[in-house]
């Protein structure tokens, strides 16, 4: 049985930008635009999310 996705809004959400993401599915974490939520999902390793979070915590700027 598969596990269903719990999406959390991102702490990192701005008042423009609205991510949600699922780390509760085995192996996978899931992001996806809040706003617009039946246009698909990322499937990241959780790796490469950690990896991300930690760019951002440092003060990178995403364009």
């Amino acid at each position: 049985m598969a596990t269903k996705p719990q999406w959390r809004t991102s702490s990192y959400t701005k008042s423009d930008t609205c991510v949600e993401v699922a780390d509760n599915t085995p192996g996978v974490v899931l992001v996806r635009d809040s706003n617009h939520r039946d246009g698909g999902c990322l499937t990241l390793r959780p790796a490469i999310w950690s990896s991300f979070v930690d760019f951002v915590k440092a003060g990178a700027v995403l364009h």
